[in-house]
Formats: structure tokens, C-alpha cells, sequence
């Protein structure tokens, strides 16, 4: 086995793996029984990937709406484990390769992060140009991305792991996937495997990995100086709409590169009008919440309001979720609808502020 293979099946990172998957779990039937026998259970799962008789369980998959309709994919406990082990060793590799302005799951990132920059950019230009790739998840070319993992992993060992895990998620979201043709295919590209499940961890980091070079092409090549990107949505910020007009055929060109494309409708926008991004419409002074992620919301604090009074739900679940949507809200100029929106809720024993 390679150097490191053997770090991603070593014991301590087999344990600490299971710290991180186990975050926030314990209180589940699945992490509570692979936890019951965690030394067992740890072994065993250490053999397998130690002889590469190690294979992946099924996905058990759920729908949410958020607004918008998503399929989500759990991946079994076991699997989550040897998911974190993986990443615990190959993402170093390509986090030194992020650029600054790329926000989503990474440490010392995340979305309010990326807001304020965002933020900060519309102050300084004139245009902003939003985009974000129809699909994205479900569009990811497995050919492509592990192309772009071997650029930096050089033992078979982990490729062996990677491909085991890709493979895993092969056909979960055909369905939430419309076939786009580019240059150069034949009838063969309708069944190029494609999709990572949303959900795991691996997904998330892989998604990353995936738009990095567009990400340097934006930098470099376009030689954009305000740009950044959360997830598959991304900002491009200049003086004049020529030259965000110049870059949008540009950028059509590159993500075809990878198999991907952009929502009809991106076009340039004046800053000072306000543009839409992570769920707030964003301007120089000052961000609101979009409309429809508020109506979303307020039904569904409805629902969970009139659950808890017919005692289907508890006080706990009513608090949590106003907490993490106040949480939210209060990144942008918000404070009237955070009033409104409590005003939804009969009183709650130790109040919510």
C-alpha cells in the first residue's frame, strides 16, 4: 500500500474519523449502534480497507424543499466514517490550492463570510455579474473530477477508495438530471457516470475540487480581481458591462470544459440595484432577505408550530429552528421581520430572542 493509503487506514485516523462523523449524532439509532461496539466496529472497517474488500452500503434518500426541491442521500453510518478518514488525508492536499475567495465548506469560511465579501466588492464596482450551474451536483462527471484528483493523489491505493465511493453514488440523481450535450459528443455521453449524492461529506469537499480550475481561470486568465464563489454560485465584479459580457461568453466556454453550464438569465447587474446571493438580495449598503426564502419560511415555522400544539413535535425542535433561521436572517437588515416572524409562535417558556 502507499504512504498514504496506510495514513487514511491507520487507527488514529480511523478514530478520530468516527469523532467527526459521530458529531452531533450520538443520539441516533445508527451512530449509536456502530458506537456500541466502536473498537469492533472500527477493526473491521480497517481490515476491509487494509485487503480492499471494503464496499460501500446503500444510500437512503430523502427529499427536502429549502425552497427548492432537493434530493438528499445519507450515506450508512460506516460509510460516513470512511468518508471522513478519506478527506482527513487528501484534503490538505488541495485546500493549499483554494483560492482566498472560495467559501463553502471550508474552515474559517462559510456563508456570511462570503455575504460581507460580496458585500465589500459591490461597494467598489459599478456591476456585478451572478451565476450559478444548473444542476450542479447532479451534473458532476466522474470521468472529469477524477481527472482532477489524480492531479494530486498519486497512489493507486486512494484512487482505488475514491473510485469505490464515486461509484457508490452512480444513478442516485439521474432522475433530478436533464442531459446537456457538448461539443464533441456522441450518443455514448447519455450514460457518462455523473452525480455526487448532496450529503456527503466527500460531495461537498469533491465540489470544490471540481471548480477549482474555473476558479484559477477566473483569477488568472480572466484576470478578474473581484470574484468568489459559494458552492456552485459566483460573483464577478467590474467597472463596465462590456467587460462582464466579455466574461460571461467566456465562462460559458470554460464550464463546458467540465460538463457544466449556467442558468439562462445571468447577465450583468448594476450594484447599486442589488443582486440576488445565498438566499439575501445583496447592495452596497445594506441586504435583505429574498422574498420567497421568508414565505418558505413562514410556512414551514407554521406547520411546526401546529405540530407542537397537537404535541407531534417538541418545544426543543420549534426553538432550534427559529434559532438557526434567526441566526441567518440577522446577516441582513432584518429586525421588523424577525419580529414579524416571532410574532408567528404563541409564547415559549424561556422566550426566544
Amino acid at each position: 500500500m502507499g504512504e498514504m493509503y496506510d495514513r487514511i487506514c491507520s487507527w488514529e485516523n480511523l478514530r478520530l474519523a468516527h469523532r467527526k462523523a459521530a458529531r452531533g449524532k450520538r443520539g441516533k439509532r445508527a451512530a449509536a449502534t456502530f458506537e456500541y461496539l466502536l473498537a469492533d466496529n472500527l477493526l473491521e472497517l480497517q481490515s476491509e480497507l487494509a485487503s480492499k474488500t471494503y464496499r460501500p452500503g446503500s444510500y437512503h434518500s430523502f427529499h427536502i424543499h429549502d425552497p427548492k426541491n432537493r434530493l438528499i442521500s445519507a450515506a450508512p453510518f460506516r460509510d460516513r466514517v470512511v468518508h471522513h478518514a478519506l478527506c482527513n488525508v487528501i484534503e490538505p492536499l488541495f485546500e493549499r490550492s483554494f483560492i482566498h475567495d472560495s467559501y463553502a465548506n471550508r474552515v474559517g469560511q462559510g456563508t456570511h463570510r462570503a455575504l460581507d465579501r460580496a458585500q465589500a466588492f459591490a461597494r467598489r464596482y459599478r456591476y456585478a455579474l451572478p451565476c450559478d450551474v444548473r444542476q450542479f451536483f447532479p451534473s458532476i462527471d466522474h470521468a472529469v473530477l477524477k481527472e482532477i484528483l489524480a492531479g494530486k493523489i498519486h497512489d493507486a491505493d486512494v484512487m482505488w477508495l475514491v473510485d469505490g465511493v464515486l461509484e457508490s453514488g452512480i444513478g442516485i440523481l439521474s432522475d433530478e438530471y436533464e442531459m446537456a450535450w457538448f461539443p464533441g459528443d456522441d450518443l455514448l455521453a447519455a450514460v457518462r457516470p455523473r452525480g455526487l449524492p448532496i450529503g456527503n461529506l466527500t460531495s461537498q469537499f469533491w465540489a470544490n475540487c471540481y471548480l477549482n480550475p474555473f476558479d484559477h481561470f477566473v483569477k488568472r486568465e480572466l484576470r478578474c480581481r473581484a470574484y468568489l464563489r459559494y458552492v456552485d454560485d459566483v460573483l464577478l465584479f467590474a467597472d463596465d458591462r462590456q467587460t462582464l459580457w466579455a466574461w460571461h461568453g467566456q465562462i460559458v466556454q470554460r464550464l463546458a470544459l467540465l460538463r457544466l453550464t449556467i442558468h439562462p438569465g445571468a447577465q450583468p447587474r448594476p450594484a447599486v440595484e442589488g443582486f440576488p446571493f445565498l438566499g439575501f438580495v445583496v447592495y452596497p449598503t445594506h441586504r435583505r432577505l429574498k422574498r420567497r426564502k421568508v414565505v418558505a419560511y413562514r410556512r414551514k415555522l407554521k406547520r411546526l408550530v401546529a405540530d407542537w400544539i397537537c404535541g407531534e413535535e417538541t418545544q426543543e425542535a420549534v426553538v432550534a429552528s427559529l434559532l438557526g433561521w434567526i441566526n441567518h436572517a440577522r446577516y441582513g437588515d432584518t429586525w421588523g421581520l424577525r419580529r414579524s416572524v416571532l410574532a408567528q409562535v404563541p409564547a415559549i417558556p424561556g422566550g426566544v430572542s
